[in-house]
């Protein structure tokens, strides 16, 4: 008997009886067979139930099938958070292509970069979008994708530019279509592509595996149970809305679909809807807390809210139980679709006073449920951290939920899995639970005078000014300390603060060292997905580490 064999393993092979890839597809065909009459989606006015949008998806897969679309082709799309972007998550894997989410914020030279590196056989538009995908094709040089638009009653303007719009190809596809199940479910499900700021950016390949297991994985980490009600804050492009389309269907839930991120019409879509989830950056509820119209009271409905970007200000997430939205922080990148860990709360939590409380909420935590482990360890002995809240590592993933790697570039992705975890770049320390608190980005920490500083810090003060709605630190170049901390900051609706108000107020609540040196007011730019751009402000003040991301 061989090395490999035992009585556990002859005659006890894996059969079709016992074994099929995971793939998410079999969420959306469960719940359509289950829940055939529940709402799946409603959008303005218009609604279709699991059944339907199981038809949907089929016929609209079935199309691309006939166009030729099949395993290995990819298919993008630029479309806003409407329906039919919820239905290319499934209609695109179930012909066996792979869907390349556009960030819909892109310039042309972007997109078509991304068109090209992909190698897009068709393209999804808005007509929203139309002018800067023209703009696209016409600086390809390479064969150019099929267009098909998408449109959107309550969008005006734009033009077509294409044949055939969504809804004819839909109509056109066959109904009974079946789907094209992963062979292995190690294919390629989704292809995003990371932020290019200094250079090209990569494209990250991810798997009908860790698509399933996130989808799960954000169930049990959220706290969606069944038949959730789940508003579209986030936009569905970036790291395919956190798996969220795949998720929803697992939970048979509602998708309220939601082209813009506006406090009013949110506020609205919650109290009619009865939203249960919704998800976003810091500044999307930073946006919801500062709001003229934000409920208050009896107005009040809760809302459970997963948070992610950079570490949350404490005042963004008292602020935020103050207009009924309970804050779960989850952490993770498009390197590990989406988020990857979670804070996850302790019992006796809810009765901490509420800075404590926030305090504890904003680290980045454990693994999610079905991620094999997050941590931080030394990057060059490659050896966990101690667990005592100050020593410095890099965080690093690994498990199921993490890429298969960057397409077409080996060198990144050896570099990214080296050691046997992926590297995220992000610096952070153990506390003594266990638990992954971020300090900062690498290029983010300020190093002035030989001491560490981290901008994340700083932030977090500047966020508890009464007069402040956004602040970013970066460094800026000093003569005698070599690089101090500058912050930006972004004032609220009639609010008013000088520059020595800000220092000043830094000043009682940190080391002088640590303390803005200089404050620049006004708009802090700020990606589709609401991180803000340090790039951009590094650059404005000339900082040393202004080439970097």
């Amino acid at each position: 008997m061989s090395e490999r064999q035992n009585q556990y393993t002859i005659g006890l092979d894996k059969t079709p009886a016992n074994y099929v890839a995971l793939t998410p597809l079999s969420f959306l065909a469960r719940s359509a067979a289950v829940y055939p009459d529940h709402l799946s989606t409603v959008y303005d006015g218009r609604s279709f139930t699991w059944a339907q949008t199981y038809e949907r998806c089929r016929r609209f897969a079935s199309y691309l099938a006939g166009k030729g679309i099949g395993v290995g082709d990819t298919v993008a799309a630029m479309l806003p958070n409407i329906p039919a972007m919820n239905e290319v998550h499934f209609a695109v894997p179930m012909a066996g292509a792979v869907l390349n989410a556009l960030n819909i914020r892109l310039d042309a030279s972007s997109i078509a970069f991304q068109l090209e590196h992909g190698a897009a056989k068709i393209i999804l538009v808005d007509p929203e979008f139309s002018g800067v995908i023209t703009d696209a094709l016409a600086q390809m040089s390479g064969p150019k994708p099929f267009v098909i638009d998408v449109d959107d009653a309550s969008f005006k303007g734009g033009k077509r530019i294409s044949e055939i719009e969504y809804e004819a190809a839909v109509a056109q596809g066959d109904a009974s279509f079946t789907a094209i199940p992963p062979k292995d479910e190690w294919d390629a499900i989704a292809l995003s592509y990371t932020s290019g700021t200094t250079g090209n950016p990569k494209g990250v390949v991810t798997h009908h595996r860790g698509a399933y297991l996130n989808a799960v994985s954000n169930i049990l980490a959220g706290n969606l149970g069944q038949h959730p009600v789940y508003l579209w804050t986030l936009p569905m492009f970036h790291c395919n809305g956190w798996c969220f389309p795949w998720t929803m269907a697992a939970a048979a839930g509602i998708n309220v679909c939601l082209r813009k991120v506006e406090p009013t019409k949110i506020f609205e879509l919650i109290k009619t809807h009865g939203v249960t989830h919704m998800c976003g950056a810091p500044i999307v509820y930073n946006t919801l807390i500062n709001a003229p119209d934000a409920p208050k009271g009896n107005a009040i409905r809760r809302v459970v809210g997963l948070i992610a970007g950079a570490a949350p200000p404490v005042a963004v997430l008292e602020g935020a139980e103050n207009i009924g939205i309970k804050l779960t922080h989850v952490y993770g990148l498009t390197e590990v679709y989406g988020p990857a860990s979670v804070c996850a709360e302790q019992p006796g939590w809810d009765e901490l006073p509420a800075a404590e409380r926030a305090r504890m909420k904003r680290r980045q935590g454990v693994p999610y449920p079905l991620e094999e482990g997050v941590t931080v360890i030394n990057p060059q002995t490659m050896q966990e951290v101690p667990r005592d809240g100050e020593t410095i590592g890099e965080v690093m993933f690994r498990g199921n939920i993490v890429m298969k790697g960057y397409l077409k570039n080996e060198k990144a992705t050896k570099e990214a899995f080296e050691g046997g975890w992926f590297h995220t770049g992000d610096l952070g320390v153990l506390d003594e639970h266990g638990y992954v608190i971020i300090k900062d980005r690498s290029k983010d920490i300020i190093i002035s005078g030989g001491e560490n500083i981290s901008s994340v810090e700083v932030e977090d003060i500047l966020y508890k000014h009464p007069a402040v709605l956004f602040a970013a630190v970066v460094a800026k170049p000093d003569p005698k300390w070599g690089e101090v901390p500058c912050a930006f900051v972004e004032l609220k609706d009639g609010a008013s603060a000088t520059e020595a108000d800000i220092i000043a107020f830094c000043r009682s609540h940190m080391s002088g060292f640590k303390t803005p040196k200089a404050v620049l007011f006004g708009p802090i730019p700020k990606t589709s997905t609401g991180k803000i751009q340090k790039f951009l402000l590094r650059n404005e003040v000339g900082s040393a580490k202004a080439i970097s991301a």
